[in-house]
């Protein structure tokens, strides 16, 4: 009986990656851009704004219950999502426009998985020392130290991720009275819920996947290689100075390896450009440090594109510039989806209507002969104050209408009625028009009667019996 071979495998085995701690200025700006990252996502919901009374005060607020989304003086409705739609829109074209610039930055400074992974990172370093001290942790036999260090360790990674998904939650409800009913077990089970599934993917991806996600889970490396060219700003490593490598070498390359100690992502860039590498730009600051300390030239690693590379191999000069004709048709882009957001946002009126025409039955014939119609109008104040507004109608001539809570005698040809701040009103409708009415159009007509003015229009259909 021949042995069953065993199964090859799909994939390589995953390697720990242990990054040496680096310092220099592209480090610093990974901290600088971390901690406002961190900042803005923890401290967000609970900044206040006073919209007047009766008006949620949280400056950030996804409002599920309401269907509102509000961001400080923004109050954007249901029927107004092209807003978000639109900046949605300007995001990705902003990622565009960022890696025809400077490639993979979002990947290496601004992305989710970079920032908490980073976190997690330094916790590492906190509680186990920097890259060999981690190195041997790993390697010796668990016994009461190393699992005393795993388990703080860990400890700090389940604070951070139960804080990352508690801070989540805060953004759809008031964060302080949420807060408080959270811990005093008065939340609904949806929060619990979703505090426990960001926890433990937090706590998954950023913890212990970390570089697998980018390298296998993120489709996004395989979008920006297709966007890139020779033009575009990588970090590359100079070979043409570099090599031959080694102390005795010819090269300015010492092969101390140090830009593949520092790569969070675990490459060696000296391997030439790879959809792995994030451009973080860790090696650059390990290398300059190098360069620094040998008296030779910093830029052996650097910021730079591959017609620059291509034109320092021959000993030519070149220029590399971030602005070029598809960085600059992105930013007219971007810029023009902006401005139109604004300009939308500026003139959008503040009140709106809404109707809905009774189907069951269409239409009525009264008995003198009169046509009546019922309707469902919704009159929106979307001011955060009371509104005095008109309802009123147009089309054939005759017409009169009242509604459900006033007497029929008392029918005319417009309502007044003062609209609640930030609220809709539903009233129900009923237009009379004279006999022999037949089949027509008219318009709901919606004005505010404050100083602010503003008008909204609405067009209906009047039913009437057949010729």
């Amino acid at each position: 009986m021949q042995p069953v071979a065993e199964p090859k495998r799909l994939h390589a085995a995953t390697q720990a990656i242990h990054p040496r701690a680096v310092d220099g200025p592209f480090r610093r700006m990974k901290w600088a851009i971390m901690a406002a990252c961190l900042a803005l996502y923890y401290l967000a919901p609970w900044l206040r704004w006073d919209r007047g009374p009766g008006a949620p005060d949280q400056a950030v607020l996804i409002d599920l219950v309401n269907c509102r989304f509000y961001l400080f003086a923004i109050e954007i409705w249901p029927q107004e999502f092209y807003f978000v739609a639109g900046l949605l829109i300007m995001a990705g074209i902003g990622l565009f426009l960022l890696t025809t610039m400077v490639g993979r930055a979002w990947c290496g400074y601004a992305c989710p998985q970079t920032v908490w992974t980073d976190l997690f990172q330094h916790v590492d370093r906190l509680i186990d020392g920097d890259r060999n001290a981690q190195m041997r942790l790993a390697a010796q036999p668990w016994d009461a130290g190393k699992i005393a260090r795993r388990l703080a360790k860990w400890s700090i990674y389940l604070a951070i991720s139960f804080a990352t998904g508690g801070a989540c939650i805060l953004y759809f409800a008031d964060a302080p009275r949420l807060w408080h009913e959270f811990f005093v077990g008065q939340a609904s089970a949806i929060a619990y819920s979703t505090v426990l599934i960001l926890t433990g993917t937090t706590l998954w991806l950023g913890g212990f996947m970390r570089e697998q996600v980018c390298l296998y889970m993120c489709p996004w490396p395989r979008i920006q290689s297709a966007m890139l060219d020779e033009r575009s700003l990588l970090v590359t490593y100079k070979d043409w100075r570099g090599e031959e490598r080694g102390k005795t070498g010819g090269g300015d390359c010492v092969d101390c390896g140090l830009c593949a100690a520092v790569c969070p992502t675990g490459i060696d860039i000296r391997d030439g450009a790879q959809m792995a590498c994030i451009n973080c730009a860790l090696c650059i600051d390990a290398c300059d440090g190098v360069m620094a300390r040998l008296g030779r030239p910093r830029g052996l690693i650097d910021y730079s594109t591959l017609e620059a590379d291509e034109a320092g191999r021959k000993g030519l000069a070149a220029s590399t510039t971030i602005w070029r004709g598809r960085s600059l048709a992105y930013l007219a882009l971007w810029l023009a989806i902006g401005a139109g957001l604004l300009f939308a946002l500026a003139m959008r009126p503040r009140l709106a209507i809404s109707v809905a025409k009774d189907r069951n039955p269409p239409f009525m014939v009264m008995s003198d002969g009169s046509i009546r119609n019922a309707y469902l109008v919704k009159w929106r104040n979307m001011e955060g104050r009371p509104r005095p507004m008109r309802l009123s109608i147009a089309g054939a001539r005759g017409m009169v209408m009242w509604s459900e809570d006033m007497d029929k005698t008392r029918a005319s040809t417009s309502l007044e009625r003062v609209i609640p701040a930030d609220q809709s009103k539903a009233l129900r409708v009923y237009v009379l028009s004279p006999a022999q009415t037949r089949t027509d159009s008219l318009q709901f007509r919606l004005n505010a009667l404050d100083k602010q003015g503003g008008e909204a229009v609405y067009g209906a259909r009047l039913d009437g019996p057949p010729l």
